[in-house]
């Protein structure tokens, strides 16, 4: 499915306050949602011995596929499609990678 595609799809699926103009309600639900991703993971490491079944997979699935829910939504808020926010990504990374600053923190590296 092309980035765009699913941006417009799930759109169709947003119901919460002041959709178009509200940017906060997508970001705390990313949030929860990454912290959901994160806690699977951690699931994985205390039940599972770090063991990635076929089952913490499919759950880890499902919790990205909220987490991309939610940076379509609020890349919409944003005035933002997803094929434009994943270029931008891609040449900042490559733009870090020619320098030699993929490693590192800071956005402006």
């Amino acid at each position: 499915m092309e980035l765009n595609a699913y941006q417009e799809a799930a759109r169709k699926t947003a119901a919460y306050p002041d959709i178009g103009r509200n940017p906060i309600y997508p970001t705390l639900g990313l949030t929860g949602e990454a912290g959901e991703v994160a806690d699977k993971v951690k699931k994985v490491l205390r039940d599972g011995n770090g063991v990635f079944d076929p089952a913490s997979r499919e759950a880890i699935k499902l919790e990205l596929g909220d987490v991309l829910w939610y940076v379509a939504q609020l890349s919409s808020e944003l005035g933002y499609d997803l094929e434009q926010v994943a270029a931008a990504n891609i040449a900042k990374l490559a733009s870090r990678a020619s320098r030699g600053q993929i490693a590192g923190s800071g956005d402006h590296r």
